[in-house]
């Protein structure tokens, strides 16, 4: 669940000046998370569009119960965001994936009730799987923007490991993700009930504003 530097003094220099690796960033990031699922909850037939677990687990239910219609609704998410991770992974390019998954949230917030359901529900996990597989560390740890199921069992590992001397570090970094993403959730869930597609809004501004930190990041490193 870590991923230790060879040297001890290396990881802090490398993290310095890496700002898609901050506790800040992560925050954002996992708050966008958690209001994704609340939004895509409330507005698109009960779907999620980051815990996968989610639609996994309903996909099971309506296709043994026969409700197939139901179960094509949650297996279209999966879809999504299976194929976002794919290209993440594939690419390697966190800030493009990051400036698509941006694109993808504009353009569901412009389309959202003007074209069928399952296009958005599509274009919103396609831009979350490429953002959340191309941001998967905060300092030196891993962890998940779009759950926060794994975050506190990282946590749970890292207040009970003896062979770090950081790892109360870690673990109250996986806490703060968890209880980031519990409030966004509850942001989206009020945001979408008053604004409906404008509630879009909030996680576009949070994305846009790790990007615009990480490009001027880069600018700084490149003149400096």
């Amino acid at each position: 669940m870590q991923a230790a530097s060879a040297e001890p003094g290396a990881e802090p220099r490398v993290t310095a000046h890496m700002p898609e690796r901050s506790l800040l960033v992560a925050s954002l990031l996992t708050m966008s998370g958690g209001f994704l699922d609340a939004f895509t909850w409330l507005s698109l037939g009960g779907v999620f569009a980051s815990s996968q677990t989610g639609n996994v687990v309903f996909l099971g239910i309506d296709a043994l119960s026969g409700r197939w219609p139901r179960a094509e609704h949650h297996l279209l998410p999966i879809v999504g965001f299976l194929l976002g991770a794919w290209v993440a992974i594939r690419i390697q390019a966190p800030l493009r994936c990051l400036m698509a998954h941006i694109a993808c949230l504009a353009a569901a917030m412009l389309l959202l009730h003007r074209v069928p359901d399952p296009i958005v529900i599509l274009g919103i996990s396609f831009g979350i799987a490429l953002q959340s597989a191309s941001f998967r560390h905060v300092e030196r740890w891993g962890y998940l923007s779009v759950t926060v199921t794994g975050n506190m069992l990282r946590a749970i590992d890292q207040f009970v490991s003896t062979s770090d001397r950081d790892a109360s570090r870690g673990g109250a970094a996986m806490l703060v993700l968890s209880l980031m993403f519990l409030f966004g959730a509850a942001v989206g869930g009020y945001a979408t009930r008053r604004l409906d597609a404008a509630g879009l809004a909030v996680p576009i501004t949070l994305s846009t504003s790790v990007l615009l930190a990480c490009l001027r990041n880069r600018r700084w490193c490149d003149t400096g």
